[in-house]
C-alpha cells in the first residue's frame, strides 16, 4: 500500500507566518499628533518614540492609518525610515 501524502494545513501556515512577522516588530509610543494626511482624513502623521529594537529612544515621524491618539502603542516593522514632513495646512 502506498502512503498518502497529507497536505499541510493552511491555518498552521498562517499562524506561523503571523508569529514570524510579530517577532520582527518593534513597539513605539505616540508622543505627538502632527496633522492629517490626504483630503478625506485617510490617516495621521505622528511623532513616536521607539521603545524596542536597535533605535531605542529615538523619536521618529510616521504616517498612521486609522484612529490614533497620544500614548497609543504602534508596532513598527522598521525604525530606520522616517516619513516626509507634511506641507501646507496643519491640523
Amino acid at each position: 500500500m502506498a502512503k498518502k501524502q497529507q497536505k499541510p494545513q493552511k491555518s498552521r501556515e498562517k499562524k506561523a507566518r503571523i508569529i514570524e512577522i510579530s517577532d520582527h516588530a518593534y513597539t513605539a509610543k505616540v508622543v505627538e499628533l502632527i496633522g492629517s494626511i490626504g483630503t478625506k482624513q485617510g490617516g495621521t502623521q505622528v511623532r513616536c518614540k521607539v521603545l524596542q529594537g536597535p533605535d531605542t529612544g529615538k523619536i521618529i515621524r510616521r504616517n498612521v492609518l486609522g484612529p490614533v491618539k497620544i500614548n497609543d502603542l504602534l508596532m513598527l516593522k522598521e525604525t530606520e525610515i522616517e516619513a516626509n514632513p507634511l506641507k501646507g495646512r496643519k491640523r
